[in-house]
């Protein structure tokens, strides 16, 4: 199920002695990616490539690159995630396919950090062992297509051709990457970069790998300089990026995930059993676009915390807030009956909505930032628009509503009512989908909003969660 609950963040739980600070945030309608062409060839038999992800849009169709190499699409060599989200490392000579292994196994998880490492080694003579899959420290033996390489055989990776991250060639991914790293000359276990957790030995978390030998043209993706996403943390040679700026980097990482938009959670109201049905987010699912009465929650339920978090409107006709439901429970796709399953909402044509009961007000009738604020074992809720509160949520005063219910999870929620216009951009703190000017963190540091977060009241994410969740 994606949704992460109070009780099930392992991210958080784990007794994490290392962690990872910055992810990057590849956005598919940016055509956004990362390149490189080395100036001298290193070892192309023989390699490791390690990245965490996180997906966002799973509903685009497209073939998304996370590593590849070559002078164009018929002579190359990629790992990839396929149209039906299953993992793809295939080599192309003269249009010809040399080398094709696709799992059987699916990533369309949004929620979720996957880990995933490609350990190559042709010259092995048992061809099993020439390209191996790694995906969270277990080894993936299932392939629904499975050719390997032919012994000795040369890939374009570490080549002198172009380099790609991240996309590139009409190929983008959409989600995010932290702690990427090309190992050349290796073939390496997962071990090199992750660990299971001695006190939740399900639980699979990265380790520092800057102790590494990279080889002749490996590379450390950090992206900890905003400045330079591309940096090679090892000191090599930087990346350069493509349609990517400060704005996209995060704090949204495999060591504290941050909550975003579920796109799982479908136009319908309805839990999605196979994959996303609109494909209305974007923004590392941190943004939705207009729909005919949509909504779509979050990926966390917030549990006992005390949470903050800020939206911009760009338009009207989008009502945010939180609502109340079990996983499994939905809402309708009429506004109506979703607020009489205890969705707590905003009505940007002016009008606050409580359980089913609309109260005008003039104060959200235009476009601007929001600020929301829910104290849920008080049941209580504060909206403020531009920095301006309704009342004082750190005092515990003043609140818009009360009496909220806490017979479920609260999760935030955002309903589109029009088709033609309606967008909300979400800032949960880990990489905000529109401008942020002021960097403010909880007090815990985490997070970047542009408000003050109120005293007491915390980020969605998954270390928060595990301390004040309940």
């Amino acid at each position: 199920m994606p949704l992460i609950l109070p009780g099930n963040v392992a991210s958080a739980t784990a007794s994490t002695t290392y962690d990872v600070a910055n992810s990057c945030r590849f956005n598919d309608g940016d055509d956004a990616y990362m390149h490189k062409t080395p100036g001298g060839a290193g070892n192309r038999r023989k390699f490791t490539f390690s990245t965490w992800l996180k997906r966002s849009n799973i509903t685009l169709g497209s073939q998304a690159l996370l590593f590849a190499a070559g002078g164009d699409t018929s002579n190359w060599t990629i790992f990839r995630i396929t149209t039906t989200d299953g993992l793809q490392f295939s080599h192309f000579d003269g249009g010809s396919t040399i080398v094709n292994l696709i799992t059987s196994l699916k990533l369309r998880d949004p929620s979720a950090w996957y880990h995933i490492v490609w350990a190559i080694d042709t010259e092995q003579a048992t061809e099993a062992n020439r390209a191996k899959l790694y995906v969270n420290g277990t080894q993936v033996t299932a392939f629904g297509t499975e050719t390997y390489p032919a012994e000795d055989k040369d890939l374009d990776i570490s080549s002198t051709e172009q380099h790609y991250i991240g996309g590139g060639q009409s190929r983008p991914l959409d989600g995010y990457l932290a702690e990427t790293v090309f190992i050349d000359g290796l073939q390496l276990a997962p071990t090199s970069f992750g660990e299971f957790d001695s006190d939740s030995p399900t639980i699979w978390k990265p380790k520092d790998v800057s102790g590494l030998t990279f080889g002749t043209n490996g590379f450390y993706l950090d992206f900890e300089a905003s400045d330079n996403l591309g940096n090679d943390a090892n000191g090599g040679t930087d990346l350069t990026e493509v349609n990517l700026d400060a704005t996209d980097q995060a704090t949204d990482t495999p060591t504290n995930n941050f909550c975003t938009m579920n796109p799982l959670f479908d136009g319908n109201g309805l839990w999605s059993s196979d994959i996303a049905v609109d494909g209305r987010t974007s923004e590392g699912n941190c943004k939705v676009s207009g729909g005919e009465h949509m909504p779509i929650m979050g990926t966390m339920a917030i549990g006992q915390m005390k949470t903050y978090y800020e939206c911009h409107v760009a338009d009207y006709d989008v009502a945010i807030g939180y609502m109340a439901t079990t996983p499994n429970g939905g809402v309708s796709n009429s506004f109506s009956d979703a607020m009489t399953a205890a969705v707590y909402v905003y009505d940007l044509g002016g009008s606050v909505v409580h359980g089913g009961n609309w109260t005008a007000t003039d104060n959200l009738t235009s476009a601007g930032n929001y600020m929301f604020a829910i104290d849920p074992a008080a049941g209580k809720m504060w909206f403020g628009k531009d920095g301006i509160w309704t009342g004082d949520p750190a005092a515990g005063s003043g609140n818009s509503f009360s009496s909220i219910s806490t017979a479920h999870e609260q999760i935030p929620y955002f309903h589109t009512l029009k088709s033609s216009y309606g967008i909300a951009s979400a800032n949960f703190g880990g990489c905000s989908s529109f401008t942020v000017s002021s960097a403010n963190q909880d007090a815990n540091g985490y997070g970047n909003f542009e408000y003050a977060v109120p005293s007491g009241f915390y980020a969605l994410c998954t270390k928060n969660l595990a301390e004040f969740g309940g």
